[in-house]
């Protein structure tokens, strides 16, 4: 018999607590959730005041006995499970199911899984947060309402299988809102005139640019503006009229948040958010490690905190001056946003003395470079600023201003260990100009003119959305992946080349939602209900007062548009491909593996094939088409496409223009792409038998209605 059960969520989290406690413990994992709400039916009482009907999850039936009969058996039950309000309401729903003996249930969290942190929290155990349980509660209840009232409409006026929700639905929103932005986007010319410039002194070329005229700015919106100012300034002597010297100072960004680590996965690792929160999940709940067993790598990271504790920052300079030297640290403190909940830190490395190369044999390569990410990262956070020497001159072409910058790094501080990633584009490092005095003449070695448009927004990637939800106050860090994924999932985005597009179903659908229900997919609306139920969590608002305003006015919306709006009727994209077979203009259509090509004219015409993807930059080989495709695991690879008649051409690397190929670099991939194929084989073996059964089940209604 156990003195003490602790029940977390995982059997990974279970593995690395049991070594922190003595035998008497008994440390064992609920899988997650073990009730929630039915999937066969909305599951919430709206006659009695909006009660949630809670059940035991399917499957979980052997499980929730043996959870019983430990709870039985032990002295003590602590329910450990993740420090954040879903986390609280799993503990609750042990606390009811298990309700064996009230004051032997009690509730421990921590932020990281170290003995020290483990320890300290058994020695402090706490009731259940039912505030933070409310709150978890309202967000689950006004989710399923909101899309079990709306997904039917969607399945009765659109098409069966489809799916609307308060955050997803606004996601799709600003990434169709984007696309409609960058289709009515009309170009504007512009000009820029650089003139390369000569030191004779330390005989140094560099550039400067255009700035106006005697002072003023000056905008050039054509060629012959641009040709007005380079003839007057032909014959014209540049002359130095004014140098600045100074320093600029760059300081390092703050420890992860969860948003912020899916942004810089994606940028820099190229991780998808669910693939960086899976692999952060695992570098929580423990990684076994040579000598000190199984230990969890980072702290909790589902969190919009940038907080860290004394005890870490203290380890943070230890480190960075035994390595770096004391120069190097900077005793820093970040503020987390005012909208933040700062109920744990931020991202950090559970163990600061562990540095990943130390560990690299014993991680995945994923697990490795996303550790060194968030160690870098962090330590980064604790640095001196980078420091710059920066020199802006002024020159005059006659009446005419140009400008030039420089900058020389002094000190790279922080840069030494990390750079922050950006969604645009990476900033230009320039070099320092040469030692210029006020009134010097400098020669002029050419003029450059240079014809530009104005470019449309971005299109959205998965890590400058998660950017925009945040920044929007729509959803919290816990939300961001599953939200991205239903909506991939559902096929109302697709995602190329990283870039996030709507598709046509995601056009109509999202028109539908605008159209009908205003006032629940709106950014403002969205935003607003997360403030409430952080008011909720705060025990400053009640959760049933908030689904009973909320409810009342979406019902009648819902009724006035399922009697009034008429069906809509999707119509198949059309390509530019024609069916060899009959000729008609192949239209695209999605499977389980993705899109294709499939005739319109099925069943008579049974055609599909897979849609090829090719770049702008030739064969390296033979010249011919570069097509993309893709390992069984999604991984992209470069193909020629008279491989294998003709040609070998194949790499895992993007082939740059004048780029020659080295057949080695080739020698692991035809495995992988052997696999490729017979996948591509199953998909259309798939898709024929799909087709197949939708025209059996065709054929059956029509002759049932008959």
């Amino acid at each position: 018999m156990a003195d003490k059960l602790i029940i977390v969520e995982s059997p990974a989290k279970a593995n690395t607590i049991k070594k922190f406690l003595g035998g008497s413990t008994k440390v064992v994992a609920s899988m997650g959730h073990i009730r929630d709400l039915p999937k066969s039916k909305m599951g919430i009482d709206i006659e009695h005041d909006f009660e949630p009907q809670y059940i035991n999850i399917r499957g979980k039936g052997d499980l929730i006995k043996t959870l019983k009969k430990d709870a039985k058996q032990a002295k003590t039950v602590y329910l450990a499970t993740d420090p954040d309000r879903e986390g609280e309401a799993i503990a609750w729903h042990l606390a009811t199911i298990l309700n064996d003996d009230a004051k032997k249930i009690t509730r421990v969290t921590f932020n990281e899984i170290t003995k020290t942190a483990v320890q300290k929290a058994i020695k402090e155990p706490r009731d259940i947060d039912i505030n933070l349980v409310d709150a978890q509660q309202a967000r689950r209840v006004l989710d399923r309402i909101v899309g079990y009232k709306i997904s039917p409409v969607l399945w009765k006026k659109v098409k069966r299988g489809l799916s609307a929700g308060r955050v997803q639905s606004v996601a799709v929103k600003l990434i169709v809102d984007r696309e409609e932005e960058i289709e009515k986007f009309i170009p504007e010319e512009y000009w820029n005139i650089y003139a390369d410039l000569k030191d004779e002194k330390s005989k140094k070329i560099f550039q400067a640019r255009f700035f106006g005229k005697n002072g003023k700015k000056q905008e050039i919106h054509s060629q012959d503006e641009t040709n007005e100012i380079l003839e007057n300034i032909k014959n014209a002597k540049y002359i130095v009229t004014e140098v600045k010297k100074g320093e600029r100072r760059r300081t390092p960004a703050p420890p992860f948040t969860t948003s912020t680590m899916q942004q810089e996965a994606s940028r820099k690792l190229g991780f998808t958010l669910k693939k960086t929160m899976s692999v952060a999940q695992g570098l929580y709940e423990g990684v076994k490690i040579s000598g000190k067993g199984t230990i969890g790598l980072i702290t909790y990271m589902r969190t919009d905190s940038t907080r860290i504790s004394e005890e870490a920052r203290a380890a943070a300079k230890e480190q960075i001056v035994a390595k770096y030297g004391e120069k190097y640290y900077e005793n820093r403190y970040y503020k987390t946003g005012k909208d933040a909940q700062d109920a744990h830190e931020g991202i950090r490395p559970t163990y600061i003395n562990i540095d990943p190369d130390s560990i690299k044999s014993e991680l995945t390569p994923d697990q490795y470079k996303l550790y060194r990410l968030i160690y870098n990262r962090f330590m980064a956070s604790q640095m001196k600023p980078a420091i710059y020497d920066t020199m802006a001159v002024n020159i005059k072409a006659n009446e005419y201003d140009f400008k030039a910058n420089g900058q020389n790094l002094r000190f790279k501080g922080f840069m030494t260990l990390y750079v922050e990633g950006t969604d645009g584009k990476e900033e230009q490092e320039e070099d320092m100009l040469p030692e210029l005095i006020e009134n010097q003449e400098v020669k002029l070695e050419k003029i450059n003119p240079k014809q530009s448009f104005t470019e449309p927004p971005a299109r959205y990637t998965e890590a400058s959305l998660v950017k925009a939800l945040e920044e929007k106050g729509i959803g919290r860090p816990s939300t961001y992946s599953p939200t991205i994924t239903t909506i991939l999932e559902r096929r109302y985005i697709e995602k190329l080349q990283k870039q996030l597009h709507p598709t046509e179903l995601g056009r109509i659908v999202n028109k539908l939602l605008i159209e009908n229900f205003s006032d629940v997919i709106n950014v403002e609306f969205t935003a607003r209900i997360e403030n409430e139920f952080d008011e909720i969590a705060e025990g400053k608002e009640e959760w049933k007062k908030m689904i009973r305003e909320f409810y009342g006015p979406f019902e009648e919306e819902v009724e006035k548009v399922e009697k009034e709006l008429e069906h809509v009727k999707l119509v198949d994209e059309v390509s530019d491909v024609q069916c060899e077979k009959c000729g008609r203009m192949m239209v695209y259509k999605y499977g389980r593996y993705g899109k294709f090509l499939a005739c319109p004219g099925f069943p008579e015409c049974r055609n599909i094939k897979p849609i090829v993807e090719t770049i702008d930059v030739p064969c390296p080989k033979c010249g011919a088409k570069v097509q993309v495709r893709k390992t069984k695991r999604r991984k992209n690879y470069y193909i020629c496409e008279n491989n294998p008649k003709s040609c070998d051409y194949i790499s895992w690397n993007k082939p740059k223009v004048g780029e020659k190929w080295n057949p080695e670099d080739a020698a692991d991939i035809n495995t992988k792409t052997e696999k490729a194929k017979k996948s591509t084989k199953k998909v259309t073996k798939t898709t024929r038998k799909t087709a197949k059964n939708k025209t059996a089940k065709s054929v059956k209604t029509s002759k049932s209605k008959k």
